[in-house]
């Protein structure tokens, strides 16, 4: 994936939009099945409190289970970093633990997350674990993973810069991702540019619908009404 990324105006506009509304908008266009495009609950944000992340995929596989043939560890694999720098910024790493039973050990914790911000990165994305929650809390790096582990096992890279799959979602690199509190999803670049207006016109929907919701007098027949100016 080599292409530019989207405007910093755009890519601010994307990242003020909560997951949930964000969901709803790219759904009008019909560019994808309503079933896909999002990562199932298998992966969970570690920080709710933190806003939206949206960035562009880093892709890398690991393992974390098997200790290696010869000594106690693997090799820091630096090279992947390159892979890194080559996805335009903002950037999301995303890992995808492919053991059998992934999360045994843990790949990112404070030191990662410190590299990963120094080389341009918005937040971590993997179906593997995590761990020094304070710390990656208190330096502001968004993780979203399938749990925590106390130990990094024999967590090593096994490969980076290939499609991935994490929670059932699939990624390529250099794919924009957003991610809150509600979960993880892409984002089709294709119709990037036409989401924020369609997602303020849906808000205002949804706003005059909760406001007919607590209005004096309230029937069905107007609740019905208001139902069907919402979704039309």
């Amino acid at each position: 994936m080599k292409a530019d990324g989207l405007p910093a105006v755009l890519m601010e506009q994307l990242r003020a939009l909560d997951g949930c509304t964000l969901a709803n908008a790219i759904e009008t266009f019909d560019v994808r099945l309503r079933n896909t495009g999002f990562a199932n609950s298998s992966v969970r944000c570690m920080f709710t409190e933190f806003p939206p992340m949206a960035g562009y995929a880093a892709t890398a596989r690991i393992r974390t289970s098997e200790p290696p043939m010869e000594g106690h560890s693997y090799h820091e694999r630096t090279d992947w970093w390159d892979h890194i720098l080559s996805i335009p910024e903002p950037r999301i790493v995303v890992v995808e633990d492919i053991d059998s039973h992934p999360g045994l050990g843990s790949f990112v914790g404070e030191v990662h997350a410190n590299i990963f911000m120094a080389l341009g990165c918005a937040g971590l994305l993997t179906n593997g674990a995590v761990r020094d929650l304070p710390a990656v809390r208190e330096c502001g790096f968004p993780l979203f993973a399938g749990c925590v582990s106390v130990s990094h096992s024999y967590a090593h890279i096994f490969d980076f810069g290939e499609p991935v799959e994490v929670g059932r979602l699939k990624i390529q690199p250099g794919d924009l991702i957003h991610g809150d509190r509600h979960g993880v999803q892409t984002v089709p670049r294709e119709i990037a540019a036409k989401i924020p207006p369609v997602a303020k016109e849906l808000l205002a929907k949804e706003r005059q619908l909760i406001e007919l919701c607590h209005s004096p007098g309230l029937t069905t027949k107007r609740l019905r009404e208001g139902v069907i100016r919402t979704i039309s």
